[in-house]
């Protein structure tokens, strides 16, 4: 299967380009404020909502669907998948790192989380204006 980034749909790119982002400000100002744990469990909030919104868009541009009810289905599973993958990275983090900043790490998963969900407001081609 080919994981590369077109067989994404471009709202998704789009939102995992900024969870990056804000993954990237978020480590910075935690490092600043808190240290090296600080900037540690930023990154790992923001890495738990990137890898679960990637595997997430990987599982909707795979179960593609031909009808409404297909596309449905598709969009519930790869919701489905997506909070799994998010409860499994998120019990690892916190089980493994014992040094985490839990405020901090929960804070930027919180964010990045978030900034998945504005994928609904991306065009998916330009369009004009009317």
């Amino acid at each position: 299967m080919n994981a590369g980034p077109r067989v994404l749909s471009k709202p998704i790119r789009t939102v995992l380009r900024w969870q990056l982002l804000a993954t990237v400000v978020l480590t910075l100002l935690a490092g600043v404020l808190g240290g090296a744990h600080g900037a540690l469990s930023a990154s790992l909030g923001g890495a738990v909502s990137l890898s679960a919104g990637w595997v997430s868009g990987l599982a909707a541009a795979t179960g593609r669907g031909e009808s409404a009810g297909g596309v449905l289905l598709a969009a519930l599973m790869a919701e489905g998948v997506k909070l799994g993958v998010m409860a499994c990275l998120l019990g690892i983090v916190l089980v493994v790192y014992a040094e985490l900043v839990v405020s901090v790490f929960l804070g930027a998963f919180i964010v990045t989380a978030l900034i998945f969900s504005m994928a609904f407001f991306v065009r998916e081609h330009n369009q004009p204006r009317t």
